[in-house]
């Protein structure tokens, strides 16, 4: 399934966050328009954070797709406190759109990408990571968390 990349993740667990919502209206748990408040700049936020991550990839001129060889190790910028900038981001707009729909399923298929995310994309990106920058590598993953 290498044409599952995060992006269309993303885009398949917000679709699913949306049917959810019109399938069990009400139940919120946010009280609106605190909900808004909330969900929508954190919605903001976490697809600023991937388009930043992303754009930092682009400026080093080196593979950004999940299931191909890596040609350069970034570790600046963002990368310095984040292994993982661009899911991290993902994350976050999926927990804001989450709380914005406000309906309680949601925040499971946040959990769910989280999940999914971490097992199955960051620990295949590090095996490949490992093997091919190797010490460089290990030194980046001891002074850098994975997530925050």
């Amino acid at each position: 399934m290498k044409w599952l990349i995060p992006p269309i993740l993303l885009v398949l667990t917000a679709v699913a966050m949306i049917a959810v919502y019109r399938a069990l209206p009400g139940g919120g748990m946010i009280p609106p328009p605190v909900n808004y408040y909330l969900g929508l700049p954190l919605v903001a936020l976490g697809l600023a954070l991937a388009f930043a991550g992303a754009r930092r990839f682009r400026h080093a001129g080196t593979n950004i797709h999940t299931f191909h060889r890596p040609d350069r190790l970034i570790t600046d910028g963002l990368y310095s406190m984040s292994r993982n900038p661009m899911y991290l981001g993902f994350a976050l707009a999926l927990l804001g759109f989450a709380i914005k729909l406000n309906t309680p399923i949601n925040f499971a298929l946040v959990a769910a990408f989280v999940l999914v995310t971490d097992l199955w994309y960051i620990r295949y990106e590090e095996r490949i990571a490992q093997s091919v920058f190797g010490e460089a590598y290990r030194d980046y993953r001891r002074r850098t968390r994975r997530w925050i």
